[in-house]
C-alpha cells in the first residue's frame, strides 16, 4: 500500500500539470489553428478583411442604424 504522502504528491501533481495532446492529430490541429486566422487575414485584401469584421459586428451586436 502506497504512503499517504506519495498519494497525496501525485494527485497534486496530476491536478496541476497542464495535460498535453497526446496524438499526433491533435498536436497538428493545434498547429493548424495557432497560424490559420494569420494567413487567412494575409491573403484577404482590406476592403474584405473590413466586410468581415463589420458583418461580425452586426451579428454579435445587432444593427446600429438609426
Amino acid at each position: 500500500m502506497a504512503d499517504l504522502n506519495q498519494m497525496a504528491y501525485r494527485i497534486v501533481k496530476e491536478s496541476t500539470e497542464p495535460k498535453t495532446p497526446e496524438t499526433p492529430a491533435q498536436i497538428n490541429g493545434r498547429k493548424g489553428g495557432l497560424k490559420g486566422g494569420k494567413a487567412r487575414a494575409e491573403k484577404l485584401s482590406p476592403q474584405v478583411r473590413s466586410q468581415i469584421a463589420q458583418h461580425a459586428a452586426k451579428e454579435r451586436w445587432g444593427s446600429y442604424d438609426d
